[in-house]
């Protein structure tokens, strides 16, 4: 039997700085969190992607 890897905790949507890097943690439906490593650059873009999307 192949051996289970333990799955990342659930949790909040959460950006963080680590070193030079930003990580970006999502929360999936079903459990888990999808981790993404974006540059400053492209948080940017999706901050304006989104603020294209969302009406206050």
């Amino acid at each position: 039997m192949a051996a289970m890897k333990p799955r990342t905790g659930d949790g909040p949507l959460e950006v963080v700085q680590e070193g030079r890097s930003t990580i970006m943690r999502v929360p999936l439906e079903g459990g888990g969190r999808l981790v993404v490593e974006i540059s400053l650059d492209e948080a940017a873009e999706l901050r304006a992607a989104l603020d294209g999307v969302i009406k206050d």
